[in-house]
């Protein structure tokens, strides 16, 4: 099986349908017929009969029949290659809809759309019928995502590792302007999807306390759950390889308590059962709570105990030693979740393995690297030692130890420096102690990156500086990326499609292609196809809008985007102060030359982050004042896209004209969705923050608009005494916005229901510094109706756009990451 991979591996396929991909597609009579048989032995119904979702089963199994072989087959090659494998633990994988992409690996989409014909049904109509994976939330799980993509394509033998959530973080609804969360029971029918691993299970344990006996550590712990697995088959483009992402589910040793059930107390009955089992039912469980809390930890614990474990096994199942599992394996934290697994490795080799200390930490920090999200201090996250002492006393023990010898190495370098010491220490002593997650990722990794440059730069600066004082050569940059598969060639199929014609499809695989269109960008030719192809992403994006919302908007206004999590560094309510002013200036002189504008908004609020809850309600009211305005006259609408995730996203991003990139200059890491717009031919109005401003030097400053304070300005305005009333004092238009929303004017019914979120901006002190960018913001704004107004000149830098995006394909971050951090060699298409 191995040689018949590498066999495939080296099959040049050259016609046009086949030119990324490593297989030939497939007769589309034998596909139909394929289709037929799993409509009958696997999905159990009459052809005649199927439903679009029963077409969905049976094409989908049809893609499953290949996965499973490629998987097979890659496999047998890596084990007999005995090849260094990455491993790649997160919190979240934001999968999205498997069929199409499945199809289009395999190349099997026009067999597929050919083949569903014969039931009257289209492919995207059928597609449509799956439900997304509620595996992750935001930015954080869909770069995982894009990188086991890229992973698979590039050839990288590796695993992703997460749990296996049956309800995801939640189903977002709005009643009355508020957002209602409900379960996202996305496995309630199955998913075709998923490869249960019925042999592979280990147990978790937690709890109870540590016996020293004769000098060796016993946990003693007081409960336990298995981790039983389940594998999603990532595929590759243009090659036979794919990744794997397996997946955590969290079982009761004990399913019930029988003798409980037969003297009919039920609910004690299932007590274990949901004691355990609620580990893996939901991301992000509110924290609010004690038990919110221990729950999340046990969820970080669980996922990353399995995964080591289950890396341990394969490594010792392939060579006679541990000695030598740095070589073998690349662990990768993605973010702080996964930070515990530096205790847990340390573990698993001096407790159960009986490797020396020394020896063992030696081994820990060549294995694990770690990519940090976020430069806030509040976000870092942090443990009471209170907490991890109940839930993880062995843990606790190896962090006090690695803690105490790391300070000791510290106090070496700056002797008699304790507030150093202090700021280094893996506990932080103020208050209740708590143990520093993102220092345990830092100390226990050879090499720590940013997600974009600036944001390297100020890791290093600001809340890790002490210890790239220690370890300059620790610290990195890997600019994120998106797959272009999905982002461009699956989400804008017209698109691609002119992209093919133009380019050839080479560029699925080489985004730096794009950069050809350069020589199209004033051809009028060119020009008139990529707008009728915008204008019919629009089309379809505002159908989408009054079946999700109710409320009609015209294709040919503007479509101004900001869809990501709310978040208040994000500013969604900066964006709103904008378009209040702009409907007050509308009304205050109808007869202008107004562009007409489509305001959208997208994203979930956590479900005990009150503000950002705040911010959706006032959303959704000025909406529905500003869209039955008749004063208006269809200039101006604003609405709400409810439930965003991956397959809203595919909607949306292909119909945007403008992309809000607008956090506060120095919060936002990188962004991704600041590139897939982009890619889709969106201009982005945005701070110099993040990825924009690598963005802004691809594409060039004439292509993007740019804004605001720059973050030394930011950090200089913060020292020098920021005063928000300045502002509203000073600037009448940003006076009358505020005054509206305080006083009632979008909340009739409740005058003071936004009193608080005003508050919070003028006497609060303005955290996101909204005021002092708001006149920038909005003279920036009037920059983009003006660009609008020439259709062609926009359209000249909308495709400026997208030939800028080659550097920000995930296959690039990845192939950074593996030379730079991972040291595997990708392999060459």
């Amino acid at each position: 099986m191995a040689r018949s991979l590498l066999v495939a591996l080296t099959v040049c396929c050259t016609s046009k349908d086949t030119a990324v991909n490593s297989s030939p597609p497939i007769a589309r009579h034998a596909l139909a017929a394929q289709i037929e048989a799993h409509l009958l032995c696997t999905v159990g119904v009459a052809s005649e009969d199927a439903t679009p979702t029963d077409l969905m089963q049976a094409v989908a199994q049809v893609a499953r029949e290949q996965l499973s072989q490629r998987w097979v087959e890659t496999q047998a090659l890596q084990r007999a290659a005995k090849a260094r494998r990455v491993v790649y633990l997160s919190m979240e994988f934001l999968m999205g809809r498997t069929l199409s992409n499945a199809l289009a690996a395999l190349n099997l989409t026009s067999g597929a759309a050919q083949g569903l014909i014969l039931h009257a049904q289209t492919l995207e109509d059928v597609a449509d019928r799956e439900a997304d994976a509620a595996l992750g939330n935001g930015g954080l799980g869909r770069l995982a995502a894009c990188f086991l993509d890229s992973m698979a394509t590039l050839g990288l033998p590796s695993f992703g590792y997460g749990i296996r959530y049956e309800y995801g973080m939640f189903a977002q609804e709005i009643q009355d302007g508020s957002q209602v969360e409900y379960p996202d029971p996305w496995l309630q029918d199955g998913t075709p999807w998923e490869f249960p691993r019925a042999g592979i299970s280990y147990p978790v344990r937690f709890g109870g306390w540590v016996e020293h006996l004769n000098g060796t550590p016993v946990w003693r712990h007081a409960g336990e759950v298995a981790a039983k697995a389940y594998d999603m088959v990532v595929p590759g483009h243009g090659t036979p390889l794919v990744s794997t992402l397996r997946l955590w589910k969290a079982v009761a040793p004990a399913h019930i308590d029988l003798s409980a059930f037969n003297t009919g107390d039920y609910a004690r009955a299932a007590t274990a059962k949901n004691e355990f089992e609620n580990i893996s039912w939901v991301l992000y469980p509110n924290d609010s709570t004690p038990a919110g809390r221990e729950l999340r930890l046990k969820q970080e614990y669980f996922f990353v105990a399995a995964s080591i474990q289950d890396l341990v096994k394969r490594h010792l199942d392939e060579h006679p030693t541990l000695g030598n599992l740095a070589e073998q394996v690349a662990i990768h934290l993605n973010d702080t979740h996964p930070a515990i697994g530096v205790a847990e490795l340390m573990r698993l080799l001096c407790d159960e393995h009986q490797m020396p200390w020394a020896d063992a930490w030696a081994l820990c920090g060549k294995t694990f690297s770690y990519t940090n999200h976020t430069l806030m201090p509040e976000a870092l996250e942090t443990w009471p030692v209170a907490l991890i002492q109940h839930v993880l006393p062995r843990h606790l023990e190896i962090i006090f130890r690695i803690n105490k010898e790391f300070l000791e190495m510290a106090a070496r370098h700056r002797p008699g420096d304790n507030a150093f010491l202090a700021r280094l220490s893996l506990i932080d002593e103020h208050g209740e102690r708590r143990v520093r997650m993102a220092h345990l990722s830092v100390v226990g990794s050879h090499k720590v990156n940013g997600v974009s440059a600036l944001h390297s730069d100020l890791l290093v600066q600001t809340i890790f500086a002490d210890f790239a004082d220690l370890w300059p050569e620790r610290f990195t940059n890997m600019t994120n990326g998106v797959t272009p598969r999905r982002w461009l060639a699956q989400a804008n199929p017209q698109l691609a499609g002119l992209l093919d014609d133009t380019l050839g499809r080479r560029w699925r695989l080489d985004l730096d292609q794009l950069k050809r269109l350069d020589e199209y960008r004033g051809d009028a030719e060119f020009q008139g196809q990529f707008m009728a192809i915008k204008r019919a992403n629009k089309a379809r994006l505002a159908a989408y809008i009054e079946k999700t919302t109710g409320v009609t908007v015209s294709p040919d206004s503007l479509f101004d985007v900001q869809v990501k999590r709310i978040h208040e560094y994000k500013r969604q309510l900066l964006n709103l102060l904008h378009v209040v002013t702009r409907y007050q200036a509308i009304l205050a002189n109808p007869g202008a030359d107004w562009v007409p504008r489509t305001v959208i908004f997208a994203g979930k609020a956590a479900s005990s982050y009150h503000t950002a809850k705040s911010i959706i309600r006032l959303i959704h009211d000025v909406g529905s004042v500003i869209n039955q305005d008749k004063r208006i006259g269809g200039k101006l609408k604003l609405v709400f896209v409810p439930n965003y995730g991956v397959s809203v996203a595919e909607v949306i991003m292909p119909g945007a004209d403008l992309s809000e990139q607008i956090s506060t200059a120095g919060t936002e890491a990188s962004g991704t969705g600041n590139m897939k717009l982009a890619l889709n031919g969106a201009l982005t109005i945005g701070t110099d923050d993040g990825a924009n401003i690598e963005i802004r030097q691809n594409v060039g400053d004439e292509n993007i608009f740019i804004f605001g304070l720059k973050t030394p300005e930011v950090h200089a305005l913060r020292q020098s005494g920021y005063q928000p009333m300045r502002y509203y004092e000073s600037l009448p238009a940003l006076k009358s916005v505020l005054d509206a929303i305080a006083g009632g004017q979008f909340s009739p019914k409740e005058p003071g229901l936004y009193r608080a979120l005003v508050d919070s901006l003028l006497w609060g002190g303005d955290h996101y510094l909204l005021l002092a960018d708001y006149e920038a913001y909005v003279a920036t704004q009037l920059r983009v109706d003006a660009l609008y107004r020439q259709p062609a000149q926009w359209c000249e830098r909308a495709i400026a756009n997208v030939a800028g995006m080659g550097v920000f394909s995930s296959d690039r971050t990845i192939r950074e990451y593996a030379r730079q951090i991972w040291n595997i060699e990708p392999a060459a298409h």
